[in-house]
């Protein structure tokens, strides 16, 4: 006979290492508090509704509170036989307390069980991440207060194109930022329902109280269509959407920072408590840290295929295939709680190398729109000027030379209109201080952007 707790019909039990196949304690082990707390309410509402009596109910609560503080403080030892967490705790609890235990599963079951446990945990983890998202957005504010009219090659086509505040270029993350922010507190509210009570799809006979149990774990409304509740598992892929996002946007920053650290550019500097050496080049400073999100965004864009592609034939209501979403979640949150703590550091510790920054601006062609825009401004139509700016750049070519290394004769050679305050406009902190078009480079711009930045940041924090 099988000596699973629900092994009645059965005559004998499965091989050790099917039994290993198919358990998912090694994983689900994680949702064990989320579990306690679910059952606390689940049989607070027993007795409520007098399913159970009072004598039962303290008893079983009194158990489930030793197993909270036993998970709590040291952990606890989980079994592969007991196949899930679900089973796990409930024999711990049956352990502690005797038979009256076994009372906890009436009108409850795993389906709707496992269902309360992603919905809490995801509900609790995804607050954490914001708070997380916010104390980058804060780190980003400040690098960015120190370096407003800090000048840097801004790029297209990874080509120089035009002269820009560092300030500017790294307040495009804040807002990125902003934006996985908000997709992840609008998630909230589809998180924020109660399976607890569907029961296996079709809800039970007992006279449960899911109102009650949803108030009890602080959900803001339950699921309507109880096969609907045990089947759903929209809020975990829009969860790893939303982590997908997230990670696209701090794997383009981890792109630009091992860039900017290079030799080729030498526009930053790491600090060294994120970098690593080389085991036989002595010289080697490696972002490590950068390039590991980088290459770990692949997983989390993983997790999301691999869920999507396990719902997209599944039918109704549970199938077994539903325990391929919690590896996924798990990793995945993992991995977006580290890379953002991980960007929190780097940022904030990270040397700008201002010289570099101020040689490389000067040392190529990104003021030419400024010298086209300067022709518009004396009466020529664009394009003229597009292409008389375009001839003067090879000319430079040619010499080995840059715009500002040109006599005021050369340049007038191409254009009678260019006057000698041509070298002021072209000088690159002029052509940034001059875009103050709203959401532009210009200095004034960038501090008006840092503001309303956090302004934004305190009025989450006074809410």
């Amino acid at each position: 006979m099988s000596s699973k707790l629900w092994g009645g019909r059965f005559q004998k039990s499965a091989e050790k290492w099917v039994d290993e196949f198919g358990a998912s304690i090694s994983f689900d082990q994680e949702l064990v508090l989320e579990d306690l707390e679910g059952s606390i309410a689940h049989v607070t509402m027993l007795g409520t509704t007098g399913i159970l009596n009072q004598e039962e109910v303290v008893a079983i609560k009194k158990g489930l509170h030793t197993l909270q503080k036993k998970a709590e403080e040291e952990g606890l030892h989980y079994s592969i036989e007991q196949e899930d967490i679900h089973l796990n705790l409930e024999k711990m609890l049956i352990d502690i307390v005797g038979p009256v235990g076994g009372k906890l599963h009436t009108g409850r079951s795993r389906n709707d069980q496992v269902a309360t446990d992603m919905h809490l945990f995801l509900k609790r983890h995804v607050k954490k991440t914001i708070a997380l998202i916010i104390s980058l957005q804060n780190t980003i504010i400040e690098k960015s207060k120190e370096h407003i009219e800090t000048v840097a090659p801004g790029y297209t086509h990874l080509q120089r194109a035009q002269p820009i505040s560092f300030a500017h270029h790294l307040m495009a993350y804040f807002w990125m930022l902003e934006r996985d922010k908000s997709r992840f507190s609008e998630s909230i509210s589809r998180i924020d329902l109660s399976p607890l009570g569907a029961g296996a799809l079709a809800g039970t006979t007992f006279p449960i109280d899911r109102e009650l149990t949803a108030n009890l774990l602080g959900f803001s409304d339950i699921y309507q269509n109880s096969i609907d509740a045990v089947s759903d598992r929209d809020f975990i892929i829009e969860f790893l959407s939303n982590s997908s996002m997230l990670m696209t946007h701090l794997s383009r920053l981890a792109e630009e920072i091992i860039l900017w650290s290079s030799e080729e550019f030498r526009f930053i500097e790491l600090d060294d408590s994120f970098s690593t050496g080389s085991s036989i080049m002595p010289q080697k400073k490696n972002p490590d840290m950068a390039e590991l999100i980088r290459g770990k965004t692949g997983r989390v864009y993983g997790n999301l295929i691999g869920l999507l592609t396990v719902m997209k034939g599944l039918p109704l209501a549970y199938n077994k295939d539903l325990q391929e979403d919690k590896e996924g979640m798990f990793d995945t949150l993992h991995t977006i709680t580290g890379s953002l703590r991980i960007f929190e550091g780097m940022i904030r510790t990270m040397n700008i190398n201002k010289d570099s920054l101020n040689k490389a601006v000067h040392n190529d062609f990104s003021n030419a729109t400024e010298l086209a825009d300067y022709l518009v401004t004396k009466g020529l139509p664009f394009r003229e000027a597009h292409e008389i700016t375009g001839k003067l750049v090879y000319y430079c070519i040619e010499r080995s030379n840059f715009l500002l290394d040109l006599s005021l004769e050369e340049m007038q050679q191409a254009s009678p209109l260019i006057e000698s305050d041509v070298f002021k406009v072209l000088a690159p902190e002029t052509a940034v201080r001059r875009r103050n078009s709203q959401g532009g480079t210009g200095f004034e711009e960038v501090r008006k952007q840092i503001e309303k930045a956090q302004d934004i940041l305190s009025s989450l924090i006074s809410m």
